[in-house]
């Protein structure tokens, strides 16, 4: 089971950061080297998190082998010197058992395995990465123009990077009593990279402590959400309105420079890229325009550069994706909003049975049938659901005071009054390596999930945004993979600090972990190692305090961006508007939705009329065959003279029959226009029937240019 329980771990994290990718992301329309990118600094930074518990635990057993071999050198204990006593024997102390864990991780692949996880999570996040971004963001037509644009932006980043390392290489060079090796000066990079982590990380927890929890307690108020949800429908209406008419006047810009590029312009290429990057309603709005032909030599037209269509392109992509990303929260905040409703409702039914506004038209599944049915739908909407939250929030709660109470006092080893160490001090008593590894990865999810659940609610205007159901952008994704990147290392020496397994903290000569051996010696450092990393994590009594009284929402009210509050004229208006919205769409939904019922019982209705008849007669001409045949075989066998005549006579039935059958059938109906290898053309909907394939294809090729 040694090596059994990392692999495990390894194939776990990578599914896990698979299905958040999935989640958030889009493969089908996503270019594949974001979503590689995000996916790798995911599944990184998930596999310290995961595997840092089964570091800590194979540290512990060293530590107890080590102090089991000091044991065992004083075997022999001296006896004080007396006249009765001088023939007896010396006692022998029996060493302390140290038990191997079930996850023990033999001698070097840890320091190997972090080696590797720790430098590529920091080749990405400082270099690759803020490229990759530059390069999904860039209009660019080809993959060189791409490049070029994503240097040219990087050009400030990389050269900051370069100027400070440069000048401190010359600032130890003219200093040579400082005597650093290259293990030092990477140790010092190491120190400014979680520095900087360390300074983010105490921001996102100590508002993601308070944050969580609360947001829990809101969950079990039906009420609350119902109305909240109102105000949210209000703002994202105003966003939806605002990106369709963005959408709008970029696609009036492309229209006119489609049409003044016209087909023989060098640049219609590059117009053509950009129309299938518009939806499928506005390329049937603009068409191809080659209906004329226009001498693009002529000084008198002017016409846009490869640079500004490049701009362009840009702006185009932003908008569709913006307005796909409103329109599908749309969607969902509608049918929150009507569940929501439905809970409302059913809370006062004495039948006990949950009734849905909107029953789904799919069928229900056995689980559905058997299991979730309406009535264990109604306890647990109605009844349990509302006190399970609660119970979590308050065991949340409590986790966050421990955690800031830990935070405040981990630099105290005697007395030990970090919690989290008191409990891993216990254990290691005991030699309880699963509860060890059990306490340290609770412990260390909870932090993660407080820091990265903030990481995905932050917004930055529109630059920044994490939207579920595959509606982030490519340059949210890569940005949270840069974030966590550099939030998670000093997250983990900042929980190893906790359980008072980092000595640069705890003073203590113990075992270090192999984490923390790659991480270096920060006493290299000595006013971050006994200053900074001590004193600063205290701030997050103060983030936490300012987050419960929402500080921070009461000064973006203040700023004029509209946020949730009680106690606001202006939450009352948008709540009242966002009311009269929500009943607006189910009236639209529902009319859609019976009007998708009505369309589809006429399409049966239709097709029985047009199709019954015609498999009936089909059926009983397949019967008819079918005894001929047999009866043609029978003959077949008989003797006499008249087999040859008999055979030939139901071979020519059959195959007047088979005719018949072939002149009933209906031509297949090919369909022209889906074969060409325009896309606008395939995407515009509009289809030709009744051509046969050659017909299709051979026109095709003849009027490609008309």
């Amino acid at each position: 089971m040694s090596g059994a329980a990392l692999g495990i771990e390894i194939v776990v994290v990578f599914f896990l950061a698979l299905f958040l990718l999935h989640r958030y992301g889009d493969f089908k329309k996503q270019q594949r080297m974001v979503l590689f990118g995000t996916l790798l600094a995911w599944y990184l930074c998930f596999l310290i998190v995961f595997i840092l518990p089964l570091d800590v635990s194979t540290t512990i057993y060293k530590q107890c082998k080590i102090d089991q071999e000091q044991e065992s050198v004083s075997t022999l204990t001296p006896l004080p010197t007396n006249h009765t006593t001088s023939n007896a024997t010396p006692t022998k102390s029996v060493p302390t058992p140290c038990y191997k864990p079930w996850s023990y991780i033999p001698d070097g692949i840890m320091p190997v395995f972090w080696r590797v996880v720790y430098w590529t999570s920091q080749c990405l996040t400082w270099l690759l990465l803020p490229f990759m971004q530059s390069y999904a963001r860039s209009g660019g037509f080809s993959i060189t123009g791409k490049i070029k644009t994503a240097l040219i932006e990087n050009a400030i980043y990389y050269g900051t990077y370069l100027l400070i390392f440069g000048s401190l290489l010359i600032y130890v060079a003219v200093h040579p009593e400082w005597h650093l090796t290259w293990y030092e000066l990477q140790t010092i990079g190491i120190t400014a990279a979680n520095t900087w982590g360390l300074f983010l990380l105490v921001l996102l927890l100590g508002y993601g402590l308070v944050e969580i929890p609360r947001s829990y307690w809101n969950a079990s108020r039906h009420g609350h959400l119902l109305i909240k949800t109102y105000f949210k429908a209000s703002k994202l209406m105003t966003e939806k309105a605002d990106a369709e008419e963005n959408l709008e006047d970029v696609m009036e810009e492309v229209r006119k420079i489609s049409e003044s590029i016209k087909y023989n312009h060098p640049l219609r290429k590059y117009v053509d890229t950009i129309l299938r990057k518009c939806p499928v309603e506005y390329q049937e709005k603009m068409g191809r325009n080659m209906d004329d032909y226009e001498d693009f030599d002529d000084k008198q037209n002017t016409y846009p550069s490869e640079k500004s269509l490049a701009k362009l392109h840009k702006q185009v992509i932003y908008a569709v994706q913006r307005h796909n990303r409103t329109r599908v929260q749309w969607q969902m905040l509608l049918q929150q909003a009507i569940h929501l409703e439905d809970v409302a409702k059913n809370e006062t039914s004495l039948t006990h049975q949950f009734v849905h506004s909107f029953p789904s038209a799919e069928p229900d599944g056995w689980f559905t049938r058997y299991i979730y049915t309406p009535t264990v739908e109604w306890y647990w909407e109605c009844l349990l659901k509302h006190w399970f939250y609660r119970l979590l929030s308050v065991i949340l709660a409590l986790f966050s005071v421990a955690v800031v109470w830990s935070e405040c006092t981990f630099f105290s080893t005697r007395p030990v009054l970090s919690l989290f160490a008191v409990f891993i001090q216990l254990a290691e008593r005991d030699y309880n390596y699963l509860y060890i590894e059990m306490a340290c990865f609770i412990t260390i999810f909870f932090l993660c999930t407080c820091v990265y659940s903030t990481v995905f609610r932050i917004r930055v205007f529109n630059y920044y945004y994490f939207a579920s159901h595959h509606q982030t952008d490519a340059y949210s994704l890569q940005f949270s993979g840069m974030l966590f990147c550099r939030l998670t290392p000093p997250l983990c020496l900042n929980f190893l600090g906790l359980i008072h397994m980092d000595s640069a903290i705890s003073h203590q000569q113990k075992e270090q972990t192999a984490y923390t051996s790659i991480m270096g010696s920060m006493h290299v450092i000595s006013f971050i190692a006994n200053g900074f990393y001590i004193y600063y994590p205290m701030l997050i009594v103060i983030l936490c305090i300012a987050t419960y009284f929402s500080f921070g929402t009461r000064c973006l009210n203040l700023l004029g961006f509209q946020q949730f509050m009680g106690d606001n004229e202006m939450t009352s208006d948008l709540i009242d508007e966002g009311k009269e919205l929500i009943r607006r769409g189910k009236a639209t939904f529902q009319k859609r939705k019976r009007q998708r019922i009505e369309d589809g019982e006429n399409r049966r209705r239709e097709w029985k009329e047009r199709y019954g008849n015609q498999r009936e007669e089909y059926s009983s001409r397949n019967r008819s065959v079918h005894e001929l045949k047999e009866t043609s075989y029978s003959d077949t066998v008989a003797p006499g003279n008249n087999r040859q005549a008999k055979y030939s006579r139901s071979g020519n039935r059959t195959e007047r029959d088979c005719i018949e059958l072939l002149q009933d059938a209906e031509p297949l109906d090919f369909n022209g226009d889906s074969l060409t290898d325009n896309p606008l053309e395939t995407e515009s909907g509009r289809n030709t029937g009744g051509r046969y394939l050659s017909m299709s294809s051979s026109r095709s090729r003849i009027f490609d240019d008309v």
